[in-house]
């Protein structure tokens, strides 16, 4: 449509920090079409799903779209490489105890809140630069290592029901999943649009080898 590349399409549900991603897309030389219609999202070769702020309400503005069929279909049955980013990784869950809405189910995991006792010096949101810890080697990770560091800014966090989808862990407090893989299914809790040189290489990854 009107010469923009289609085949990266960024979901808009009205939550999420759209615009750092179309820069970080368009400064590794790719193009990208930000929409909440149907129709183009069914012509999609890659989806990402961005997103910030609440579960409930995020759900809920993706069915009141009527976009929640499309997205299982491109996912699941067309198999088209999908990226989830921060809120939009949680939603591929199957639930999370920040609400009471089901999640996309895209994969087998469920979201759970921070918890640390009063004594503790670790604050929630967990907000900040982390490294991240490889469980296993997925082409979105080449070139990066465990020194890889990554902005955060989340008050809940994935834990995989199979520990094999686990992509990378960070710690904060313990372990936390911090990326999951399953197939053509990528999630990430961090803000890759806002992670420098490595955010710049997991988008090129992404694009260029999916």
């Amino acid at each position: 449509m009107n010469g923009i590349d289609e085949s990266i399409v960024i979901i808009d549900y009205g939550m999420g920090n759209i615009g750092s991603i179309v820069n970080m897309i368009k400064f590794v030389g790719s193009k990208s079409i930000i929409t909440s219609e149907k129709k183009i999202i069914e012509r999609a070769n890659k989806i990402i799903l961005p997103g910030v702020g609440n579960f409930d309400k995020a759900i809920k503005n993706i069915q009141q779209l009527d976009l929640q069929d499309v997205i299982t279909y491109k996912a699941k049955e067309e198999n088209i490489p999908f990226l989830g980013i921060c809120l939009g990784m949680q939603l591929m869950c199957n639930k999370s105890e920040e609400g009471v809405l089901d999640g996309l189910k895209l994969i087998k995991a469920e979201v759970l809140h921070f918890s640390f006792d009063d004594n503790s010096l670790l604050k929630v949101p967990h907000m900040g630069w982390n490294t991240i810890n490889k469980n296993k080697e997925i082409p979105i990770l080449e070139g990066l290592d465990n020194n890889s560091r990554f902005y955060f800014v989340h008050s809940y966090f994935v834990k995989c029901t199979n520990e094999e989808d686990t992509l990378t862990y960070t710690d904060y407090g313990g372990q936390f999943t911090s990326a999951f893989s399953s197939n053509n299914l990528i999630g990430v809790q961090f803000h890759p649009e806002k992670s420098h040189k490595f955010g710049v290489k997991l988008f090129k990854n992404f694009i260029e080898k999916y």
